[in-house]
């Protein structure tokens, strides 16, 4: 049974940020991209060694999909992220997206819910969500998501993307671990309480 894993990187005011480039997101016209990749050179601090491992297949939305096909497929093999990300499966929702160039790719354009939960019962090990904030909130209202992990900056951006928004029902979760990297950033895993 595969466990649906949301990995997201926030600011301290809720600000979906990602550890990418300036021009990351300009979307609406923000212009805070990159402000998180500071913080990427010391996330390794706060997860596991064997998170990589655990992860046996990717869920996104269409565009992070887009965002990680133009950069992963590119980058050298002897990048650890770069081999796990391009050699395992992927799952991308989209009602637009017709045609997946990334190695390993699947198109999921109908029924999303009904296939992430099949998804869930024929794989083991986590199903990562990564970014996908519109998909996210999808996947949270469907009561998919298993486990949530956040990763907290120190940083007030005041504009921007928020992950969270109106849910059907509250959603109690259950704190398992905490932990801070040298740069400030807060790891924080949930499990999701059905």
């Amino acid at each position: 049974m595969g466990t649906l894993v949301m990995i997201e990187f926030l600011t301290v005011d809720g600000v979906m940020q990602g550890l990418g480039s300036p021009q990351e997101d300009t979307e609406g016209g923000f212009t805070h991209g990159g402000l998180g990749a500071p913080y990427a050179q010391c996330i390794h601090q706060v997860t596991a060694s064997s998170g990589l491992g655990n992860t046996s297949s990717y869920l996104l939305g269409r565009k992070t999909y887009q965002k990680m096909d133009a950069f992963w497929p590119h980058q050298p093999a002897e990048n650890p992220i770069a081999a796990h990300r391009n050699a395992t499966p992927k799952y991308v929702a989209s009602r637009t997206l017709t045609d997946a160039t990334w190695a390993g790719t699947r198109i999921l354009s109908s029924g999303v819910s009904a296939a992430v939960r099949e998804l869930k019962t024929t794989v083991e090990g986590d199903i990562a969500v990564l970014g996908s904030g519109v998909f996210c909130r999808e996947l949270l209202a469907e009561d998919l998501v298993d486990e949530i992990r956040l990763f907290i900056h120190p940083l007030l951006l005041g504009a921007g993307k928020r992950l969270f928004g109106e849910l059907p029902a509250p959603r109690h979760l259950a704190l398992r671990s905490v932990a801070q990297t040298d740069l400030g950033t807060v790891a924080l895993v949930y499990s999701v309480r059905p």
